[in-house]
């Protein structure tokens, strides 16, 4: 009976270290886990910091364009009523004579529809 007791008592030590076997490999697997997601998060951040310098860069970049575009249209702008107005000025006094001309000058014609007489 002691053999017997003996082969009890060595299973039950096997099972404690295959316990602490499991065990620690338990815990080793939980904290590559957390490694691999602290990683993960250092990785995602330096890639959210890398594309947002980029997209600093690319917004400077096109949005100077932008204003670059907005002054030119401004500029041409005031090229076109600078010469509207000069144009205006020029040829302002023969508008006025033709519309005088042509609403003094009064020309009373029977339409070439107007039937004459009978009605």
């Amino acid at each position: 009976m002691a053999q017997n007791s003996q082969g009890i008592q060595t299973l039950l030590e096997a099972e404690k270290e295959a316990s602490k076997i499991v065990a620690k490999s338990r815990q080793y697997r939980v904290q590559r886990l957390k490694d691999a997601r602290l990683e993960a998060s250092k990785e995602i951040e330096a890639l959210k910091c890398q594309q947002s310098i980029q997209f600093q860069k690319f917004e400077q970049q096109f949005s100077g364009d932008s204003d670059d575009s907005v002054i030119k249209a401004q500029q041409q702008t005031e090229e076109s009523l600078v010469e509207i107005n000069a144009a205006v000025l020029k040829n302002k006094g023969a508008v006025i004579d033709k519309l005088l001309s042509t609403i003094v000058k009064c020309e009373p014609k029977i339409h070439v529809n107007a039937r004459v007489g009978k009605a």
